[in-house]
């Protein structure tokens, strides 16, 4: 294991600038200037923010970041006089601290009024200390979402609600009245919203789904009514940027940065909207929009649930409460991952999204060059084959086989990656059943711990501890059976067409130290074999270069391989370390991952993304679908959802004095031998 150096901790390594600059112009010291301004400065906000885009903002992009004006070696060279309400000038210098200024105006403006009072601390914050803040008290208000009458019009804005007619659909389960009801009276209420509420029919089939391209909208999830009959709908979190809806996996890792924030309710409001999804639309959804009916993401209901019970009082109320999940949870494990099109012979389960044609999700554009392939080797132009394949009028078995693939591996939340080579159907994969593997596990101790071994519920089903730890006893046979690669050390996907395990060194090797399903030696193999393999600069990378393959024009890069690090994978390989022992990798791992989101918010605005290119230790990342959570203008008021978490959940993670160096950006290499 690689021990932190205790010796250059101790080093002031700093990139930004030390001393705190904001002054009168007569002062004559920085020390003596930054204790002259110890009170609030009242300011014109326009003003002060038109003067600071224009000398500072100088690639215009309504940010102040080291590209502007950016010398190579030199973060800090800025300079900027802001203007109180008397006229009176005070310097502020270096980018981070300009940044911070140009946040606060642009904070102050939001609230509608023209002149604000700065406070100088905000403006020099730490950037650890801003980060979390901002996170804690402006990232995650900005990502919460109702689908209510009060909160709709927002939902709205977003460009995937448009519609060949203009309208705005919203979908209600076919089982709730009460909902559809509700929603009816909004439309009525509101007919410049042009709303159609539409109610699912009882069995929701991909024809249906298809026949609705054009036509798709928002799902409706669970509302509260209040002894006056007043409704409101139970919050949830989104991602962020274009991902304006409430999605599988991202949740169960936003609920527990939500908990460090001591957000108890709303991580719980987000268990609650899951339970109604499986209650009302047969599974958790990959988002809630109606073309995703057919289609799940990995289950992390009982993980999430447990988080959120661990903080909660243990009474009656809270008991029943998580009795209530407990069934949901037993409903889609069954209906859901063992179901025909998920269990396969192996008695694993894999991914696999039913659908008809292309998934109708994906932005225009986005499988040309397959359509292309497919028209060049028919003779026609490939506008004429995707007429004649979407319509139905020409059958193309080798599509819809592609489509299949491309819809499990969607399911996955790993889209896109070299890992499956376009099969991911055809795999039972390390993460899915680690996933199922903690599932039976959880639903085995809760049961034991909280009922006694023995749960009943009100339709007379009754399950046992004893028969949930079968379950996961067997899994756990038949994920050392197929899964298991002793010539690797590994953990593998097992390829149940061929008949053999796919070597790919990807950062879902650590799903099993995570659900605790591998022994001792087999968890010494595993982070012998892929903390190297993964572990970069910036974090853990999603897979190792030699296993994503060469990347050409041919072949370009996919956004889930190297060099890019995803949160969830961070967060999933923190705790499998620590789960065995392995507590200073994982501390190593987590400084610097916490020091990439630090440094690139430091350096671009408070910019927090989607993922980093963990290699640059960047937030440039172009592959497929760019980066969300860096389009914005003058400051973030979102982040990104599981990025936000696992910057509140590593800092939770992390002892107290890498926390100290990392307040002073010292970067990883200067720490760890």
């Amino acid at each position: 294991m690689t021990k932190r150096s205790k010796t250059k901790r101790t080093a002031s390594v700093i990139s930004l600038p030390l001393a705190v600059v904001i002054a009168t112009a007569s002062s004559t010291s920085c020390t003596q200037r930054a204790a002259s301004v110890r009170r609030r400065i009242r300011v014109n906000i326009e003003h002060n923010i038109e003067r600071l885009i224009e000398e500072e903002d100088t690639d215009g992009d309504k940010k102040i970041t080291i590209d502007d004006h950016f010398v190579e070696g030199d973060r800090g060279d800025k300079k900027f006089y802001l203007v109180d309400h008397k006229g009176n000038q005070y310097q502020v210098e270096g980018t981070y601290y300009l940044s911070n200024l140009l946040q606060e105006l642009t904070l102050s403006k939001d609230k509608k009024g023209r002149a604000a009072l700065l406070d100088p601390q905000r403006i020099f914050e730490n950037p650890v200390h801003r980060t979390s803040r901002s996170i804690r008290q402006i990232y995650w208000k900005g990502l919460t979402r109702r689908i209510d009458e009060e909160n709709i019009v927002p939902l709205f804005t977003d460009a995937k609600t448009t519609t060949v007619d203009g309208f705005h659909y919203i979908y209600v389960p076919n089982g709730d009245e009460r909902a559809y009801q509700y929603f009816f009276r909004i439309a009525g209420k509101h007919p410049d919203l042009k709303i159609k509420v539409v109610r699912l029919p009882q069995v929701i089939t991909p024809e249906w789904v298809k026949d609705r391209q054009g036509c798709h909208g928002l799902l409706s999830l669970a509302l509260q009514w209040d002894s006056d009959g007043n409704c409101r709908g139970v919050p949830f979190v989104v991602p962020g940027g274009r991902f304006n809806e409430m999605y599988g996996w991202d949740s169960y890792f936003e609920s527990l940065g939500l908990l460090e924030d001591n957000r108890r309710d709303l991580a719980k409001a987000m268990v609650d909207n899951f339970v109604y999804e499986i209650n009302y639309y047969g599974k958790i959804l990959n988002a809630n929009r109606s073309y995703y009916l057919t289609r799940s993401q990995p289950p992390f209901l009982t993980s999430m649930a447990l988080a959120v019970y661990e903080k909660m009082p243990k009474n009656p109320k809270n008991r029943t409460w998580i009795k209530t999940v407990l069934k949901a949870a037993i409903k889609e494990y069954h209906e859901v991952w063992m179901n025909q099109d998920r269990l396969t012979e192996t008695g694993l389960s894999r991914y696999h999204g039913i659908g008809i044609g292309q998934p109708l999700e994906v932005e225009p554009g986005h499988f040309d060059a397959l359509y292309k392939r497919f028209a060049a080797r028919l003779g026609m132009e490939p506008a004429e084959l995707v007429n004649l394949y979407t319509t139905g009028k020409l059958n193309i078995p080798e599509l819809d086989e592609f489509f299949i693939h491309d819809r499990a591996m969607r399911e996955s939340g790993h889209d896109k990656t070299y890992r499956w080579d376009d099969r991911c159907a055809d795999f039972v994969t390390v993460d899915l059943n680690s996933l199922l593997y903690k599932i039976e596990t959880d639903i085995a101790r809760t049961i034991e711990k909280e009922f006694n071994g023995l749960l009943r519920f009100e339709n007379g089903d009754v399950q046992t501890s004893t028969a949930w730890y079968e379950k996961a006893e067997k899994r756990k046979e038949l994920i050392n059976k197929y899964l298991w690669d002793s010539q690797q050390g590994l953990f593998l996907d097992y390829d149940i067409v061929n008949k053999k395990r796919k070597v790919y060194i990807s950062a879902t090797g650590f799903y099993p130290l995570w659900a605790n399903i591998a022994n001792w030696e087999q968890a010494e193999s595993i982070i012998k074999k892929l903390v190297p393999a993964l572990e970069m600069p910036g974090g853990i990378a999603a897979s190792a270069e030699d296993s994503r393959g060469p990347i050409s024009e041919l072949r370009p890069a996919r956004q889930w391989d190297y060099p890019y690090g995803w949160a969830p994978h961070q967060m999933i390989a923190w705790r499998g370390l620590i789960n065995y022992g392995y507590n200073d990798i994982a501390y190593r791992l987590i400084y610097r991952w916490l020091y990439t989101i630090t440094r690139n918010a430091a350096d671009y605005n408070g910019t927090i993304p989607e993922k980093f290119d963990v290699i640059k230790r960047s937030h440039r990342v172009f592959a497929e679908y760019g980066n969300v959570g860096t389009d914005f203008s003058y400051i973030t008021k979102e982040g990104f959802g599981w990025v936000n978490a696992s910057y509140q959940a590593g800092l939770k993670m992390l002892p107290a004095d890498l926390k100290e160096q990392l307040e002073h950006l010292v970067p990883p290499e200067q720490l760890f031998k």
